[in-house]
């Protein structure tokens, strides 16, 4: 079976431009994302390169919450892009088949990850924009499946304190703002 990858990558082509979009004095800038910079966030989501690329090819899992920074030392935009390189020559067929194990609920294939994996770069790329004054308004497509996978995956990431509690939504809020709410980020 073939894996429908275009929103995976059309969420990390919004999350590239708003990376290329940060001033060059920007990177410090607090975040949505509590204690971290800008450049935090964009480690974050290029060491998530790095898990996939680890995924794929069976190899240790990198931490990617501690000391993301670490993961765009240099020129971010430069980092990223190498990362996301890197981890796309590693998505063949045979590693998008792989089955992966997907907290705690058994194994889906690494294909079938990367559909719902749209809202670590979506969600990310808000925070980024926040902490950068970058335009925030995302995809209404990736929202409507990054939300979706938000409410299957919350509970463990809540539980292991990777994500806040929910928000209460302003009344007749649009779906972004109300996955914003549920991922505990006031929009």
């Amino acid at each position: 079976m073939a894996h429908n990858l275009s929103g995976y990558h059309r969420a990390l082509d919004l999350f590239e431009g708003l990376v290329a979009g940060v001033p060059r004095d920007g990177w410090d800038a607090p975040s949505p994302c509590a204690g971290w910079t800008a450049r935090d966030v964009a480690g974050h989501v290029t060491g998530g390169q790095f898990l996939v690329r680890a995924l794929a090819s069976g190899q240790p899992e990198p931490d990617v919450n501690a000391a993301p920074a670490r993961f765009v030392a240099g020129d971010v935009l430069m980092s990223w892009r190498a990362a996301r390189k890197e981890c796309a020559a590693a998505l063949t067929p045979d590693a998008l088949h792989r089955p992966i194990p997907f907290d705690g609920l058994g194994e889906l294939p690494l294909g079938d990850f990367l559909e719902g994996y749209i809202l670590e770069p979506l969600v990310h790329a808000w925070d980024l924009a926040r902490a950068t004054g970058q335009p925030s308004r995302l995809d209404p497509d990736l929202v409507h499946h990054a939300f979706a996978t938000a409410q299957v995956v919350a509970a463990s990431l809540r539980s292991e304190g990777h994500l806040a509690p929910p928000l209460p939504a302003p009344r007749g809020a649009d779906e972004q703002t109300r996955m914003l709410a549920f991922l505990g980020r006031s929009a």
